[in-house]
């Protein structure tokens, strides 16, 4: 792909350790493909390990720019019968401005979105490398840090000068299980937030200003991913819709509900899907 992309992503890829397989994952993998399903150019800045044979998966449909790093961002996942506990066991670069091509600034629509620390020192500055995007985070990388054994455990992050050049942020209520109140300070200094709650839908506050959408009710078969198809589909169908939020999040949420009865990142979304979900949304509009 040799035009400038429509839609970028900033955030490190994951190798996800599985019993006798890696598998690729992380916020931008499935965000990438979910914006790319909806008939956009994508271009993702990442980091990863030189060669990395999982960024393949992604190549044919979008456009890489990698900085090559020792290790790829790596995750362990280990279910114990108290829950699930993770270990991160390798990490790429960091990402900052420098590494943006300068004919990707003109995008109008920047997703970030960090999946382990590597943008907490530069999420403003990378805001403000788009100065005609919608922008959009995804918080959940901002909120890891890691022990002496590499177990990962929840830390809050909250950067106001950062949050001046967000335009919509997205998080799920079980990233700050150990910190609700995270989500009153949150609506009360960004333009838009969006909680989602699952099965239950969500809540998107408009400066400051809650309202309730709800969510497809579908039998799940895999929750991974739901979450950055949700917030890829918000972001794309925004742009799709004319900033008209009700209508995005109708797209978005049906969208997230589908994938969750498929697993891994066959639950992204095909373009026939967004199609028909688009078409379905305008009808309700009608």
């Amino acid at each position: 792909m040799t035009t400038a992309p429509e839609y970028v992503l900033v955030g490190n890829i994951t190798a996800d350790i599985a019993p006798e397989s890696r598998l690729l994952g992380g916020t931008v993998s499935y965000s990438s493909l979910t914006a790319a399903a909806f008939g956009l150019h994508v271009g993702l800045l990442t980091s990863a390990a030189a060669g990395e044979p999982l960024l393949d998966q992604l190549r044919q449909k979008l456009s890489l720019e990698v900085v090559d790093a020792e290790q790829t961002t790596t995750f362990e996942n280990l279910y114990t019968p108290s829950g699930r506990v993770q270990y991160l066991r390798g990490s790429a670069a960091r990402l900052g401005v420098e590494a943006i091509p300068d004919a990707w600034r003109a995008a109008p629509m920047l997703h970030i979105a960090p999946i382990a620390g590597e943008l907490d020192e530069t999420v403003g500055e990378i805001a403000r490398a788009f100065p005609n995007a919608t922008t959009l985070l995804t918080l959940q990388g901002c909120l890891r840090r890691t022990d002496d054994d590499q177990r990962v455990h929840f830390k809050q992050w909250f950067d106001q000068d950062a949050l001046r050049h967000i335009d919509v942020v997205v998080f799920s209520e079980e990233d700050i299980v150990e910190a609700p109140d995270m989500e009153r300070e949150f609506a009360a200094n960004v333009r838009c937030l969006v909680v989602t709650r699952a099965e239950k839908g969500g809540t998107l506050y408009m400066n400051g200003e809650p309202q309730a959408y709800s969510t497809p009710q579908v039998e799940l078969v895999h929750p991974t991913g739901a979450g950055d198809i949700f917030a890829a589909a918000l972001l794309a169908s925004l742009h799709l819709f004319q900033g008209n939020y009700t209508l995005a999040l109708r797209a978005a949420a049906s969208l997230a509900a589908r994938s969750v009865t498929r697993a891994g990142l066959a639950s992204t979304p095909t373009p026939a899907e967004v199609e028909q979900t688009l078409a379905d949304v305008r009808a309700t509009a009608e």
